[in-house]
């Protein structure tokens, strides 16, 4: 018979590629990681896992364990759902993890509209980066991400994940007062080759949003400023330390008194925003309320 438990940390060491790292995610030592793996071995008959200098990685067998695991742990999902549902359980704590824009924008709606609607559910939020939290989702650190689609994000065929579209935006044109190109109704991107640029630290996905826009338009920007706060972002493009493109509602509340705000000509980059559950929880009775207030706070898709 093969614990369930073990099919978590199967797919944990799937996901992080390092039998330390599964273990950090789980909350367990990797020398526990390492027996609950071995007694998997034991029950399925196989070998797993495959362990070298670059790190952990699933043999063929895993592989073929590791398809299953999806399906058995989101049946999982919606057993506790309808359990949860037939206990009429409308009352807990659901754990959301959001980037600061998209607390702002949407979260804080929904909580104030959930605590009209559903006062029996309380949310609590954790900061997180937009890439950070579907792994915290996939590691039941939080229920609910608030994400942002970047490259390698899991996509809407992910067996692990149910993914709800929340809203798109676009990234603006954000230049000193004095730029040559203030005056313009709309800023080209390939205009601004020649320019020193702010932007988020790698691994961000915005970072990779303003990267792949200064691709298409023909150059590699020099990025010699690097912040994740878009507040900075702005003080320094108004210190004329810069050129930055900046997501839409990131510039809501910002002093923009030194900076011109242009749009992009053309097809502008865009911020896609998404809610991420774990595949079968999206029908349990306290995160299903949080999953249509954020539905409703972002508005028309």
């Amino acid at each position: 018979m093969i614990d369930a438990r073990r099919l978590r940390i199967l797919r944990a060491v799937a996901d992080h590629r390092t039998v330390t790292a599964a273990a950090a995610a789980l909350y367990l030592t990797p020398s526990a990681v390492s027996q609950q793996l071995a007694a998997l071995e034991q029950e399925t008959g196989h070998r797993l896992v495959e362990r070298g200098a670059r790190g952990a990685r699933l043999t063929a067998a895993g592989e073929i364990l590791l398809t299953h695991a999806n399906a058995v742990l989101a049946q999982l999902e919606r057993a506790e759902a309808e359990l949860a549902d037939y206990g009429a359980g409308v009352a807990g704590t659901v754990t959301v993890a959001a980037f600061a824009t998209g607390i702002g924008l949407v979260l804080a709606p929904a909580i104030a509209e959930l605590t009209r609607t559903a006062p029996g559910i309380r949310v609590r939020v954790q900061d997180a980066e937009g890439d950070a939290s579907v792994p915290m989702v996939l590691d039941r650190q939080v229920d609910v991400a608030v994400a942002v689609e970047y490259r390698g994000a899991p996509g809407d065929d992910d067996r692990r994940l149910t993914r709800v579209p929340l809203y798109s935006e676009p990234f603006d044109a954000v230049l000193p007062v004095g730029h040559r190109l203030a005056g313009q109704d709309h800023v080209a991107v390939a205009d601004l080759a020649k320019d020193t640029w702010i932007g988020p630290y790698p691994g961000n996905p915005c970072h990779d949003v303003v990267v792949l826009a200064c691709e298409y338009a023909g150059f590699e920007p020099l990025l010699e400023h690097s912040s994740d706060d878009f507040h900075a972002v702005v003080a320094l493009a108004g210190a004329g330390a810069g050129v930055a493109l900046v997501p839409r509602s990131a510039l809501r509340g910002t002093g923009l008194g030194d900076v011109v705000v242009r749009p992009v000509e053309g097809v502008a980059p865009t911020r896609r925003v998404f809610a991420a559950v774990r595949q079968g929880a999206e029908g349990h009775p306290l995160i299903k309320p949080v999953l249509e207030a954020l539905r409703a706070a972002a508005g028309p898709a």
